[in-house]
């Protein structure tokens, strides 16, 4: 019996000597530097959990998590991302000379943000949507429709067409401007934390400790 649980008291004691090693000046809000026209902050909770705040222009975007001290190092990771930011809610053959792709939402001002690019057999046709949300091409077989938000550019989503179809509607997933990290490494200093940054590119960014 003493064997069995030998290794379960090993765990216990390493996770506790884990934890301890973890120093109490860590926790605490963050504000990235150093960037025009950008505005980024970090909050790293005592309970191991994270929020990130990000803002550029007219778009606002936050993203949670947890975080981990490990040698040396903070690291930062968020639920996986989903696999597509649009969902297909309806597919037909039109009876009009038109390929179709059509965004729906609620909020119809943010339309005129997203891109499209349809798939042909011929070549690929690129164009944004207007105001109601729609982008047409003279009627063609689509092989595919990749699509794009402006405001978050490194969100975007494939769909394969298998059809005849002509008509393309689709809806905008609720987490499309969530940021999502994955094994993000800040490392600490006596200013505050340096490292990545999970929408910009490069791995030297600061952020500076707030008082």
């Amino acid at each position: 019996m003493r064997k069995k649980r030998y290794p379960l008291f090993l765990l216990l004691i390493f996770g506790r000597m884990s934890t301890a090693q973890i120093p109490d000046s860590i926790p605490g809000e963050y504000h990235l530097q150093g960037v025009m026209e950008t505005a980024s902050a970090i909050l790293l909770k005592p309970d191991s959990t994270f929020e990130f705040y990000f803002s550029y222009g007219a778009m606002d975007r936050q993203g949670q998590g947890k975080w981990q001290f490990q040698n040396g190092k903070i690291l930062l990771n968020s639920r996986p991302r989903p696999e597509r930011d649009f969902a297909l809610v309806a597919s037909k053959a039109a009876s009009d000379d038109f390929t179709t792709v059509k965004i729906v939402d609620s909020n119809q001002q943010i339309l005129p943000f997203f891109e499209t690019l349809v798939r042909t057999g011929s070549g690929e046709k690129y164009g944004k949507m207007n105001q109601e949300g729609t982008f047409q091409i003279p009627k063609t077989k689509a092989t595919g429709i990749d699509l794009f938000f402006t405001l978050a550019p490194e969100r975007y989503t494939s769909f394969p067409v298998n059809s005849e179809d002509n008509y393309f509607e689709f809806r905008i997933e609720p987490w499309i401007i969530e940021i999502f990290v994955e094994n993000i490494a800040l490392k600490p200093d006596k200013n505050g934390l340096t490292g990545a940054h999970p929408l910009l590119k490069g791995d030297a960014f600061s952020y500076e400790k707030m008082k």
